[in-house]
């Protein structure tokens, strides 16, 4: 499996946090056309299907760590 390039995990990370496409861009200024291509080489890389495919096929083969994710503060009180 090719690995992904740092600029494709930073987008892979603001995914796996939640981040929309449009939101992605702006906080990378880069257009969202240019986040779909991201995205698009993601998931041939990762052979994913979708965002949520492609976060979990990242973590399983280490291309992402659990301490990336950002657990949201609801989520963290009620546990």
């Amino acid at each position: 499996m090719n690995t992904l390039t740092a600029r494709r995990r930073h987008v892979l990370v603001l995914v796996a946090n939640g981040h929309t496409n449009a939101q992605i861009g702006r906080l990378l200024a880069i257009h969202e056309r240019t986040v779909n291509r991201h995205l698009a080489e993601i998931f041939q890389v990762l052979g994913a299907r979708d965002r949520a495919n492609a976060v979990a096929i990242a973590l399983a083969v280490g291309e992402l760590g659990v301490h990336q994710i950002r657990i949201p503060e609801r989520q963290r009180d009620a546990a």
